[in-house]
């Protein structure tokens, strides 16, 4: 994805999604903002000259919060009648206050289906012909309308926000943001060529506010004899025949083009030429799988213990560098907002299953080790690269697949061509960081000996010699290339998995062998996503993660957890969980009601 402004100067790609001002200004009194321990490391880290010249800045912090929600509620009581009779609230987005529609399930999508629905709706009331067009930009919908209707459906727009918080921008005013709920503001644009209609929408928690990137362009096109011919370019035909054929498609033929779980009853109306399926459509369905492990878990430490032959009680005193920081639920999250054209999610497990997780939920089922693996007898497993070389066996699974850990992460609205090809190929993701040269050798780490295996396959088998790691993504498989190594590297391939342990003759596949193999056989490309990978364990990290939660301008990213005490481990713990409850207040549809 490329953030780039688009035509109305927004930032697309990204998701279009801020922290408000309320989650941004988390300051307060020195001693509110810093717990005890906090306050007595920077004492005796600091002099008494610096402390008082942070609790300066935290002063007046807190009083240009206290000037913000004062004019907040100036804002409020200005627009008061407006607020209550659409069950708003205030918010501020890029810098001014602004009336936004609270949602439970906030995404992209949702806010793209309710701006689209608003100007359909509106239009159609009115006896208004419009027709959807499709283009090449989709973070936003367009409805095309002739010229010659432009006066009657401002009109319209313009008294249905009378009672309803929308907002107006265009091209031609330099993407200025205008209040529609302010007759004055739609004559500006009586002779634009495009408007862009849309409500500001944030979750119930006021972290989150999705704007103008996902409204709805209202195009005016020129009528020419018996033609329309659009006022800018679209995917798929610059003029259509006045008197052509309407059909009525779903809503998410539009918002959410790529497919969605979550289909709703809203129709729009479209000209066939609008169907049509291009050469770079993927039509083809997409599925998810995640492996997990409770690693705190007593039974299953007891297991591990019985099969490595190490002390149950020295396993338990060092259960931090295996517990759960929540990372499943909140990479769920990530995948139900920004892929809502994921068929079904797939979780591979040892019989376990997180508390919070609802099963009878669509779209997503569990999956025991013993349902995939080709001889049971080598269960129980601990090693991830042994179950990772299984999951091509889940029954049902798609031929087109994405392989999530935990730890991983969307941190922007993706589409099915960030990690495929419309004519099936993969996309692979190399990262700088390199695989040592040589062989294994006792002083690696088993994550470096399986890259060197797969190394020495792939010189086998073409010749050339991988030195690069793959980042930490989701990676984009298929089963057909899976079956194809699990068959033609048949001996490394089940020495993997019978190793109950992570050992030195593994191979890596989903993670690493599987692109390079896909890749010299011609079904794999690379890629190229906006990415960041975190050591929870960094002493940057929480700084840097301050920068994530503020830019969210990432496509991916990864928080690996490299802590292996129990004092480190409380304070990566905190880390995680606040930051990824602010990156991901709305909960999927896969958690349990509270």
């Amino acid at each position: 994805m490329v953030n780039q402004p688009d035509a109305f100067g927004v930032q697309v790609g990204h998701g279009g999604i801020r922290p408000s001002a309320e989650a941004s200004s988390l300051v307060s009194l020195y001693r509110k903002v810093l717990p005890v321990q906090g306050r007595r490391a920077i004492a005796r880290r600091f002099s008494p000259e610096q402390r008082r010249r942070v609790k300066q800045r935290i002063g007046a912090a807190s009083s240009a919060l206290q000037a913000v929600q004062v004019r907040s509620s100036a804002f409020a009581a200005t627009h008061h009648a407006l607020i209550a009779e659409s069950g708003a609230t205030v918010v501020t987005a890029e810098g001014r206050l602004r009336i936004a529609l609270p949602e439970p399930r906030l995404s992209p999508e949702t806010a793209r289906r309710a701006n689209l629905a608003t100007v359909t709706q509106a239009l159609s009331g009115a006896g208004i012909d419009y027709f959807c067009v499709r283009r090449q930009d989709r973070s936003a919908t367009t409805v095309a309308v002739s010229r010659a209707d432009r006066p009657a459906a401002l009109r319209v727009l313009s008294e249905h926000c009378g009672s309803y918080p929308g907002y107006l921008t265009s091209p031609e005013n330099g993407g200025r943001v205008l209040a529609g709920f302010r007759p004055a503001s739609w004559g500006r644009f009586s002779q634009a060529d495009v408007v862009r209609v849309f409500a500001y929408r944030t979750d119930p928690t006021r972290q989150l506010v999705l704007g103008p990137e996902h409204g709805c362009d209202l195009e005016f096109w020129a009528a020419d004899g018996d033609r329309l011919t659009a006022p800018r370019r679209n995917s798929i035909a610059e003029t259509v025949a006045v008197a052509g054929k309407t059909v009525e498609v779903p809503a998410e033929t539009f918002t959410a083009p790529y497919g969605s779980r979550d289909r709703g009853l809203l129709t729009v109306r479209t000209r066939e030429e609008f169907t049509t399926v291009l050469p770079r459509d993927i039509s083809f369905p997409i599925d998810a799988v995640y492996t997990w492990v409770d690693g705190s878990d007593p039974a299953w430490l007891e297991r591990r213990s019985r099969f490595s032959g190490t002390s149950y009680h020295a396993e338990a005193a060092n259960a931090a560098r295996y517990a759960d920081h929540d990372e499943l639920r909140y990479s769920l999250r990530s995948l139900d907002m920004y892929a809502p054209w994921i068929r079904t999610i797939y979780l591979v497990t040892d019989d376990q299953t997180p508390a919070w997780l609802d099963t009878s939920a669509p779209g997503i089922q569990v999956v025991s080790h013993r349902d995939i693996f080709s001889d049971p007898s080598v269960l129980p497993t601990f090693n991830s690269h042994a179950i990772e070389s299984q999951l091509h066996h889940i029954d049902g699974l798609s031929e087109h697949f994405l392989y999530f850990n935990d730890d991983v992460f969307l941190g922007s609205e993706a589409a099915p061509g960030d990690f495929f090809l419309a004519n099936g190929l993969t996309r692979f993701f190399p990262s700088p960081a390199l695989v040592p040269l040589g062989p294994p050798s006792a002083d690696d780490v088993p994550v470096a000996a399986a890259g060197k295996n797969n190394r020495s396959l792939i010189q086998q088998r073409f010749g050339t010699t991988p030195v690069e790691k793959m980042r930490h993504m989701p990676h984009a498989l298929t089963r057909s290339v899976l079956d194809e190594i699990e068959e033609e590297f048949a001996e490394q391939h089940a020495t993997t998995a019978s190793r109950r342990f992570r050992s030195s003759d593994d191979i890596a596949i989903p993670s690493s062998l599987y692109h390079y193999h896909a890749f010299h056989t011609r079904r794999a490309v690379p890629g190229d996503l906006r990415y960041v990978y975190r050591d929870v364990a960094h002493p940057h990290t929480p700084s840097q993660l301050d920068r994530l939660l503020r830019d969210r301008d990432k496509d991916v990213f990864c928080l690996n957890d490299t802590t292996s005490d129990e004092a480190d481990f409380a304070r990566s713990d905190r880390l995680i969980r606040t930051f990824l409850k602010a990156y991901f207040p709305v909960a999927s549809r896969f958690e349990r009601t509270p």
